[in-house]
């Protein structure tokens, strides 16, 4: 029995080519030249049931379409935007992704970003970093705003 053809696009975390390299056959498609890929890809083709992409390459119409016994389609990222998902559907070909691995990151980075700008944390950096504490003395980290009519608690 021949052993499954998995492809991977671009390269990714050691650890995952490493696992996938133990349990089929392993193909890396960048380390073959642009002009060597439709070659390299019809010599495997009949083989490669799954292609394992990220947000940088994935699976399009012509990676797709060049490799018959496709089943499924695996993004070690959070989003859809380089795979063909209509065809992956007309083919059935089931496609994996990563939802959510960042949204808490991403929240939270977002915080940091709004307190950054009003404690002008940037602006602190700056003024530290130049000298100019020497000269202009403390650095007012924070302001006072006035009290607003629109502001319906205290």
């Amino acid at each position: 029995m021949e052993s499954i053809g998995v492809l991977m696009t671009c390269p990714m975390s050691p650890y995952l080519e490493h696992e996938l390299d133990k349990r089929f056959n392993f193909l890396r498609l960048w380390k073959f030249p642009a002009n060597q890929k439709s070659h390299y890809l019809k010599l495997h083709s009949e083989s490669i049931q799954g292609v394992v992409g990220n947000a940088t390459i994935g699976a399009n119409a012509e990676l797709i379409g060049a490799l018959p016994k496709l089943e499924i389609v695996s993004s070690y990222s959070v989003g859809l935007d380089k795979i063909d998902l209509g065809l992956c559907r007309e083919k059935g070909i089931k496609v994996t992704y990563c939802p959510d691995l960042i949204t808490d990151d991403a929240a939270d980075t977002g915080i940091a970003l709004i307190l950054a700008v009003l404690r002008r944390i940037c602006q602190c950096d700056r003024y530290i970093k130049n000298g100019d504490w020497k000269k202009n003395g403390d650095f007012m980290l924070t302001t006072k705003m006035k009290k607003s009519p629109h502001i319906l608690c205290n």
